[in-house]
Order: C-alpha cells, then sequence, then structure tokens
C-alpha cells in the first residue's frame, strides 16, 4: 500500500495544508478520519483515485461484485462500532451499491460511500457510464453529496463521516465527478473540520416526561422492557441492565438487539416477534408497561397494531424524534440518546419487587424452555437447529456469528446464545439475501482476532458466492456454515402454510459447495448426521485458514412458532402435535 515515506507524506498532510489532486485528498481524508480499510472495485470514473492509493497508508480490498463492497462496509462497522467505507465507480459499479446502502439504511448502520461520476462538463449528458446516483439514494441514504469542485472534497467527506454516526447512524454517500478527482486544491484537514454536530431541537428530554416514566415505571405490575438495536448503537447496555434489575423488570429483545443484554441473566426472556419465544409475546400482550429502547416498534414485532398490548402503558426512548407514534402510540416520550437518557431517568427509579410477574412468566416456559437445554436430541435426522445449537456450545459463545436472511437467520436468533453486542450481525429491516458472506469478511476485518463464523442458507450463499474469491485473495480465516435444505426455505415454509405446499420456484439446485470451495484453494467438508456435527466444527475451527461446511439438513423442516402476516403478537402459529401453549424439550 504504498512505501514508507510515502505514507509518512501521507500522514504530514494531516497537519500541513499542502496542494494535492483531488484523488489525493480523497485518500488524505479518508486517513484522518482514522480510516485503515475499504472495500471496492475500481473503474474509469473512480481511477484516479486509485491511482492514488499507493501513496498513502489504507488497505484496499478488491471485492468481486460492488454489492459485497457495501454489505463489507456494513459488517465492519457492525462489528467495530466504526464507520464503514465502500468504493465503487460511477453507473453499474454505483448503482450495485444500492442494496448494501439500503441495508444500512434500514438497520442505522454508519457506512460512507465514495463513488466516481463523470466528468462535470458532460452531467446530464447520457454520458458513457453516467447515472444520477445521488438521485437514486436520496431515500436510502441520511444525505448524499455531489462534488464537482476538487476545493470541496475534503469538507464534504468529513461530513459525511459526522453525518453517518451521529444521531441515529446511518449511509451517506458522496459522488465525485472524474475532473474534481484530477484538478488540484490546496488541503487542510483541520479547516475542512465540519461545525460540531447540533443535535435536533427536539433531542431534549423534558422534566415532566421523565417524572412521568418514573411514576409509571413505580406502579407497574407486568412491566416488559424492550431492548433494541439502538442500545448497542448508543452504547447503553450498563443502563439498560442497571434498569431491569433495579427495578426487576424482564427484558423482550428485538432480532438486532440480541446481545445487547446477556442472554444468560435472569431477566432476559428472547427475543420477540414474528418467530419470538412464545412466552414473550405472550407477556408483552399481558404486560401493564412497555419500555422501549431504542426499537422502531417495526411490524415483525409488533404483529397487527390494532392489538399489539393493549393492556399496556408504553415509554419510548428513541433518538430519531420520526419513529415516535410512527407505528404505535406511546404515553410518554423520551427523545435523545438512550444512554443519555437512562442516565437522567435512573436516579428516579428504586427497587421495586417484580416476583409475582417473573414467576407468571417463569411458569409459562412450561417445565423445559428448549432453547435453553445443553443437547438437542437425536432422532436421527439432522436439523438445523442441531447445526445452530452446537455451534454455540462449542465455540461458548465466544464468536461474531454473521448470518444470511431466512430459516437459518431465526434459529440462529433462537439457538445461539448471545452474551456480548455486536456478535450477531444481520439483516434485519432489509432482510439482504447475500449479506452474511461479504459482511463476514468486514467484520473480520474489523475483529482480526475474534473467531467469525457465517451461518447462510443454500439460496442466499449462491447470491454473494463469488466473495470467496475474496477471502482467498485476502488469505483471511472465516468459518462458514451453509444450512443446505434444498429449498428457499423460509418461502417454502410459507407456500406450505399458506399457498397450500405450492412450492413453486423454491426447490434449489446448488453446486457442490465443497467443491466451489476446493476451487478457490479452501478447504471445506459435507455434513448429514448429527454425530459428525461436533468434529466437523472442530475441523474447521483449527483450520489455519477459511473452512466451509456444508450441512445436509432436513429440507422440509419449519422455524417455531410464527405469527401470521395480519395476526395479533399472541395469535402464533405452534409445532404440530406440540402444546400450543409451552414449547417442549423435543420441540426442534
Amino acid at each position: 500500500m504504498g512505501s514508507k515515506a510515502n505514507s509518512l507524506s501521507a500522514n504530514a498532510h494531516l497537519t500541513t495544508p499542502t496542494r494535492l489532486t483531488g484523488a489525493e485528498i480523497v485518500w488524505a481524508t479518508l486517513v484522518g478520519e482514522g480510516v485503515t480499510d475499504v472495500f471496492g472495485y475500481p473503474g474509469g470514473a473512480i481511477l484516479p483515485v486509485y491511482d492514488a492509493l499507493r501513496k498513502f497508508p489504507i488497505h484496499h480490498v478488491l471485492v468481486r461484485h460492488e454489492q459485497g463492497a457495501s454489505h463489507m462496509a456494513d459488517g465492519y462497522a457492525r462489528a467495530s462500532g466504526k464507520v464503514g467505507v465502500a468504493i465503487a465507480t460511477s453507473g453499474p459499479g454505483a448503482t450495485n451499491l444500492v442494496t448494501g446502502i439500503a441495508t444500512a439504511m434500514l438497520d442505522s448502520i454508519p457506512i460512507v460511500c465514495i463513488t466516481g461520476n463523470v466528468s462535470s462538463r458532460v452531467l446530464g449528458t447520457d454520458a458513457f457510464q453516467e447515472v444520477d446516483i445521488t438521485g437514486i439514494t436520496l431515500p436510502v441514504t441520511k444525505h448524499n453529496f455531489l462534488i464537482n469542485k476538487t476545493e470541496d472534497i475534503a469538507p464534504a467527506i468529513r461530513y459525511a463521516f459526522q453525518i453517518a454516526k451521529s444521531g441515529r447512524p446511518g449511509p451517506v454517500l458522496v459522488d465525485i465527478t472524474k475532473d474534481a478527482q484530477q484538478a488540484t486544491a490546496i488541503f487542510d484537514f483541520a479547516a475542512a473540520k465540519p461545525r460540531a454536530y447540533r443535535p435536533h431541537p427536539m433531542l431534549r428530554v423534558e422534566e415532566s416526561g421523565l417524572a412521568q416514566a418514573a411514576e409509571l415505571i413505580r406502579n407497574a405490575k407486568r412491566p416488559v422492557i424492550l431492548a433494541g438495536h439502538g442500545i448497542t448503537e448508543s452504547g447503553a447496555m450498563e443502563q439498560v441492565r442497571t434498569l431491569a434489575e433495579r427495578a426487576q423488570i424482564p427484558v423482550a429483545l428485538t432480532l438486532l438487539g440480541l446481545g445487547a443484554f446477556p442472554a444468560s441473566h435472569a431477566l432476559n426472556m428472547g427475543m420477540m416477534g414474528m418467530h419470538g419465544e412464545a412466552w414473550v409475546n405472550h407477556a408483552i400482550q399481558d404486560a401493564d408497561l412497555l419500555i422501549a429502547c431504542g426499537m422502531r416498534f417495526d411490524d415483525r414485532v409488533t404483529g397487527t397494531t390494532a392489538t399489539y398490548a393493549t393492556k399496556a402503558k408504553k415509554i419510548h426512548i428513541e433518538v430519531d424524534p420520526a419513529e415516535i407514534n410512527k407505528n404505535i402510540a406511546v404515553d410518554v416520550a423520551l427523545v435523545g440518546d438512550l444512554r443519555e437518557v437512562l442516565e437522567e431517568l435512573l436516579p428516579r427509579i428504586s427497587g421495586r419487587d417484580g416476583s409475582a410477574w417473573l414467576k407468571t412468566i417463569d411458569s409459562s416456559k412450561g417445565a423445559v424452555a428448549v432453547r435453553d437445554i445443553k443437547n438437542l436430541p437425536d432422532s436421527g435426522h439432522l436439523y438445523a437447529a442441531h447445526v445452530v445449537h452446537d455451534l454455540w456450545r462449542i465455540t461458548g459463545g465466544n464468536a461474531i456469528v454473521v448470518t444470511d436472511v431466512g430459516q437459518h437467520q431465526m434459529w440462529e436468533a433462537q439457538y445461539f446464545h448471545h452474551e456480548h453486542p455486536r456478535t450477531l450481525i444481520t439483516s434485519g429491516g432489509l432482510g439482504t439475501m447475500g449479506f452474511a458472506l461479504p459482511a463476514a469478511i468486514g467484520a473480520k476485518f474489523a475483529c482480526p482476532d475474534k473467531e467469525v463464523w457465517v451461518i447462510a442458507g443454500d439460496g442466499g450463499f449462491q447470491m454473494t458466492a463469488s466473495e470467496l474469491s475474496t477471502i482467498a485473495q485476502e488469505k483471511i480465516k472465516i468459518n462458514i456454515a451453509i444450512i443446505n435444505n434444498g429449498y428457499l426455505g423460509m418461502v417454502r415454509q410459507w407456500q406450505e402454510f399458506f399457498y397450500e405446499s405450492n412450492y413453486e420456484a423454491t426447490p434449489l439446485v446448488s453446486p457442490d459447495f465443497v467443491k466451489l470451495a476446493d476451487a478457490h484453494g479452501i478447504a471445506g467438508r459435507a455434513v448429514s448426521t448429527r454425530a459428525d456435527v461436533v468434529d466437523a466444527v472442530n475441523e474447521a475451527r483449527s483450520s489455519p485458514g477459511t473452512f466451509l461446511l456444508n450441512f445436509m439438513v432436513e429440507k422440509e423442516d419449519s422455524v417455531y412458532p410464527m405469527i401470521p402476516a395480519g395476526s395479533a403478537l399472541h395469535e402464533m402459529i405452534r409445532r404440530p402435535g406440540k402444546n400450543p401453549i409451552v414449547e417442549s424439550s423435543d420441540d426442534i
């Protein structure tokens, strides 16, 4: 990535105003923002930037498709808490980023995407590989820029970083014309600093709101904390735990909230929502107070809103004013950074006895809750639940797990117990198939010393399997578990339940994934029995390089429980033949 002299020179630019080309300014600004790794794919309109890269101490990861670049930047950001950076050229290079940008937008992930565009003199003429990428991405970015002057590059990039990580995080795009990359300007990193971030005027917690919230908590008999992704983004893990313990309030988690509250904690009920635990959904419906912490009342969490927690008062603590009363009307809105709001609220909360409510919830679980037992029964069939549960046991939960989207994603949420934040990386809001493999690459660059596992279905894996070449070129260590059931599994499940088992377009022919891995110089192994799972996982973990495991699981297994679209939170489809209230130890 350039000589030592060049690297030192690049760092000197941060303290001494220097005339640089626009392309050099891009990299010098990124260095100043602390960027060490970027993910991208070159092309004509961004080529001046790539030509200047050799002068700067930044590692560029060459992806095999630009969508992979935006997912890698996303995975990097989720694993590290820093801003991820993706780079692409104009036209199709830029549009290929869009799915990853939208994924980051819906999950509030801070990434900055830098794209090249045609020279400003031909903007608007439908020049070769010209596209209005700022117009295209306007609905799925927090902000975007079209830069056609060299002197505007550094201020725009620095402002992009501030926007991406402030308030409710999200993606920002900076589109730079080719002539702006080629011309020169004085680069002054300090002068390009944006003005101090000023929160929205509404981001101020009123004294009356704090007092009302404290009174509701004090008088509640059946309270529940709803723990969302905002806990991790705010760094409010300790404050939420203090609130739960002090007031003895059970905690239900969203998919993206998993890990924000320790899975082993006595007050952790588990995941809520469409595929959440039955007792969690029933507790929410029976609650007299919901305290929503950094979550947005997504439809997969609430079921039909008309019947959602009708007995409960609702407190919503949220950094984005637009989310207040958007999906669910609330009684008290505390708008602001979650950690800061809780630090103001906690002194008003005293100890309370929640034992009766906790006992009621515990009794609804039945004698044995399937998610908590040490060993799921081996009936001679290999289920996805076996694989995920064994992965959790073998790793001790001390791994970053990156999932794709579908049945395996829900099984991971149910059977892999996350103790720490940023250990589950998954596409929640957009539900992007193909996310897992590239996002795991980004996560590995963010946390090179941590064990990283991909858990993906056979359908989603094929969407971005080309990134195996990126893994091979970068020589990084990732473990890959493909949950292979020969179907687009979640779609097949819906067809079974709601379309009279008409499996149209869901049976899936896949390549031999082990041979595909081998073609990339990556070791692999196929597994079809429960007895082989532990040995296979240990082989993957001990392998010095990336290792792929192809788990041939039961083809027509389904995720339970499940809330049908348009149904109430408590109206769950349960596994046939089982108690409709209690998950039993063989309910897998």
